[in-house]
């Protein structure tokens, strides 16, 4: 399969992997990374899958430690710096925003300098990232944060500015000169001026008009005042107009110098700003894997499904955000397949499962009571492989281990029965049909309750023809039923195997665990009884059922023996699991000694090659200093400190320190 080839749409919506793509975009900084997080797809590509699992865990790391990554600023700015580059002129309010993302790939720059060691696929994500910050510091120079242009972006605009200022200042003296004209104020409508445009102008009545020389600039609505401009300002008008002509030609040559600044950095821009957008996006997937600690699951190539106390996600955000009250249940169409259930006000969790695929069996039937959380398995499970092929951790417990799949294709609804109609029937037939046609010995295949929707005869011998063409295909698969013949199925085929949702007897509710190696009763008489159903019909009932069960002795003997292999499988697995743990903290801890000693040794030679006039730090003095003398014998240097002079052993001698951003 091509590794960039989509999974099937209909199974991504029935998991509704849309959901888990929204969680991980409401985490995003800005709208670059909420386009990749919305579109985000399974891949098939292990190696890239892996590097991402890993990109997404370094981040959990930094994000641990404190270190989250700069986006201030930033914006999607690049259809703005092509312009640039192609010689269009951007106004002030484009100019600071980019800006913005002109300075964040300068401090984006910087935290990726201080990134440990171990960070070494985040360092490499954001090598392409240059800093660009001093044309940032030259747009800031010249624009303020309003937008304006300031007086000191040249001396020219400076310069025409002062003289606008002065003119405006003799129009004003000229204008309050006239106000106070007697003359003057008996033809005014009211005793101030207004201004029209860029000229100043007196309000005068109509009647008057000929007392005052001067331009007229409009008239009121009911004419019975006209504005006119004074004649002896009307000079000092034009020069004002003059000079603000001067001064659009010189802020529009300075806005032309600015973008053409920009348009030289238009390309690393753009490559910096589609990096950072993919830095987004993983600080948001580690941001959602801290939110509800998750873990990175191994992938594999060789089909081995293991997945420990693993939740489904869509679950654990609902009962985050909804408190649970006694006789209300949820409309989400996944939680209504699983409640913790619990008194009022009790916090509700996600029972956690335990799934295995692969090893030795590639085929799981799970049996259990409606409402059991089997459909919820099915779901969890696909859901789980899906997100982990898209780079994202999962809602699982360590040492969770997933194949890469090349397609994960499902048929999840409501139970089926007799009553619905035959083009319900048909419509899963035909999903079935696709399915057997799509998968292949890497696909993932997920049937909820098969067979179902006829006759029970005829469902199981059909269901059974299923499992049969799921087992020559090779492929994992997980498949839910109540049919009683189905249940037997993993005893005569040693790639199947039974697995059970746990029911409190007691309590008549479901636990939903997850129980590999049985098959689940439906518990129906059991039921009865404790619903205190009449003695004699329970007792007819019971011999009913041994005259329907001959034979269920050597099955109950098959059905132990299966239980106890499953559970020394299990204890196997996580003895396994258990030394590569310890093995993995060993290796990590040799590689943690290793670098401290090349680091121990990287320092002892640069403070042996240290040369007269070199500046260090000194913490024991809080101060930098300059070297004065180099004694590698001693293992000291004589250092300047201010007017003094100090030897200092080497240990207390490290590089300029580096200012906190």
């Amino acid at each position: 399969m091509n590794a960039n080839k989509m999974m099937d749409a209909h199974t991504l919506e029935l998991l509704e992997f849309h959901k888990i793509r929204e969680l991980v975009a409401g985490y995003v900084y800005c709208s670059l990374g909420k386009e990749i997080a919305l579109i985000a797809e399974p891949s098939a590509n292990v190696e890239s899958i892996r590097a991402e699992l890993e990109l997404v865990s370094e981040m959990v790391d930094v994000l641990g430690n404190g270190q989250s990554p700069p986006f201030a600023g930033l914006k999607d700015v690049r259809m703005l710096a092509r312009r640039a580059a192609i010689g269009a002129m951007l106004s002030t309010e484009q100019l600071l925003d980019i800006a913005g993302a002109l300075t964040c790939t300068g401090h984006m720059y910087r935290w990726r300098m201080r990134l440990h060691d171990r960070h070494q696929r985040l360092i490499a994500l954001l090598q392409p990232i240059e800093d660009l910050g001093q044309v940032a510091k030259s747009i800031a120079g010249r624009i303020d944060s309003r937008g304006h242009i300031l007086d000191s972006a040249s001396p020219e605009l400076a310069q025409v500015r002062q003289k606008i200022i002065e003119t405006d200042e003799k129009v004003q003296n000229r204008i309050k000169h006239l106000l106070r004209d007697p003359e003057i104020r008996k033809i005014l409508r009211y005793p101030n001026a207004t201004v029209d445009g860029d000229r100043y102008v007196l309000p005068v009545s109509v009647n008057f008009r000929h007392k005052l020389a001067g331009v007229v600039h409009r008239t009121s609505s009911t004419g019975e005042t006209i504005y006119i401009e004074p004649a002896e300002i009307a000079y000092l008008g034009a020069e004002r107009v003059i000079l603000k002509g001067v001064e659009d030609r010189e802020e529009k040559k300075i806005l032309r110098a600015l973008t053409a600044e920009v348009g030289r950095v238009a390309r690393p821009l753009g490559i910096g700003i589609e990096t950072m957008a993919k830095l987004d996006y993983v600080t948001a997937k580690a941001k959602y894997a801290l939110h509800f600690s998750l873990v990175c699951p191994g992938m594999n190539t060789d089909g081995r499904l293991w997945l420990r106390e693993a939740k489904h996600p869509l679950l654990m955000k609902l009962f985050r955000d909804e408190p649970w009250e006694p006789g209300v249940r949820s409309q989400d169409s996944t939680i209504k397949n699983q409640e913790s259930g619990g008194e009022p006000g009790e916090v509700r969790s996600v029972v956690p499962i335990d799934v295995r695929l692969g090893q030795p069996f590639n085929i799981l039937v799970i049996t259990g009571p409606n409402t059991g959380g089997k459909t919820v398995t099915l779901k969890t499970v696909g859901l789980l492989s899906l997100m982990a092929q898209a780079g994202m951790h999962i809602p699982a417990g360590q040492g969770s281990n997933l194949p890469v799949f090349n397609h994960v294709l499902a048929d999840i609804g409501d139970e089926q029965s007799l009553e619905q109609s035959l083009s319900t029937f048909s419509a899963h037939i035909s999903r079935i049909a696709f399915i057997l046609k799509t998968a292949d010995a890497k696909s993932l295949v997920l049937l909820d309750e098969v067979g179902a929707g006829t006759d029970p005869v005829e469902g199981a011998a059909l269901g059974r023809a299923i499992l049969d063409e799921l087992d020559i295909l090779g492929c994992r698969a997980m498949v839910t039923t109540h049919l009683g013949d189905l249940k037997t199925y993993a005893f005569h085929n040693e790639r199947a195997e039974n697995a059970a949702v746990e029911f409190n007897i007691e309590t008549l509710r479901p636990t939903y665990r997850l129980h590999i190696g049985q098959f689940g009763m439906s518990n129906a008489l059991k039921i009865a009884r404790r619903l205190n159903l009449p003695h004699e019909l329970l007792k007819r009932a019971y011999e009913y059922l041994d005259k329907g069960q001959r034979g269920a002795p050597e099955m109950e003997q098959l059905q132990k023996q299966r239980e106890e292999a499953e559970k020394a499988r299990n204890e196997a697995l996580e003895a396994q699991h258990d030394a590569h743990k310890q093995r993995d903290e060993y290796v990590a801890r040799v590689a943690e000694i290793e670098r401290m000693q090349r680091e121990a040794e990287a320092m002892l030679q640069w403070r042996s090659s240290l040369t007269p006039g070199a500046i260090v730090w000194v913490p024991k003095y809080d101060k930098h200093g300059k070297i004065v003398r180099n004694d590698t014998k001693r293992s000291s240097v004589i250092v300047s400190l201010g007017i003094g002079q100090w030897e200092v052993a080497f240990v207390e001698i490290f590089p300029e320190k580096q200012p906190k951003m």
